[in-house]
């Protein structure tokens, strides 16, 4: 089953969830690896998490508008906005997954739950862009799985090295 949605919107969407996931978990767990103050790990994730979603709404637009201004066949037709807002939102909306435990839970059982939930994310969100591409979604799951799950694992190696 293919579902109808344009690809720049979709390529926008599922990298800004992707990567609001991947980075955020990598770096709230390292953080949690490496301090143990609760308003420390909030405060920086929060941060993070702000500065990369307006980051990387910022590298949508400029990157799609170059794309844009290469298209001499006039195949491009997205709105460079509505792409940086979908990445923004995207990225944010699944930030806030591996933060929320955080807020709830000490630290040390808050970056299980974190590492948990992020990898059952990226779990369903690889098998919805199998689906939506019409291609193998559990395959397409498993490798968005794989990748994200090394990501973490840098971010809390880096946290465990360097605790302060």
């Amino acid at each position: 089953m293919k579902i109808a949605l344009d690809e720049d919107y979709l390529r926008s969407i599922m990298f800004g969830l992707q990567d609001g996931l991947v980075s955020t978990t990598g770096v709230v767990v390292g953080i949690s690896a490496g301090v143990s103050d609760r308003a420390i790990i909030i405060l920086a994730s929060f941060v993070a998490i702000s500065v990369e979603a307006s980051s990387m709404a910022a590298g949508e637009y400029s990157s799609e508008k170059a794309v844009h201004q290469m298209d001499r066949k006039g195949r491009h037709r997205d709105s460079l906005i509505m792409g940086a807002l979908l990445m923004f939102f995207s990225y944010l909306g699944a930030g806030l997954i591996p933060i929320s435990p955080f807020l709830i839970f000490p630290p040390d059982v808050a970056r299980v739950i974190s590492i948990i939930i992020a990898l059952i994310g990226l779990f369903v969100i690889g098998y919805f862009k199998g689906k939506v591409v019409g291609h193998k979604a559990m395959r397409s799951a498993v490798e968005m799985l794989i990748i994200g799950g090394l990501a973490t694992a840098i971010g809390l190696i880096v946290g465990t090295f360097l605790k302060v």
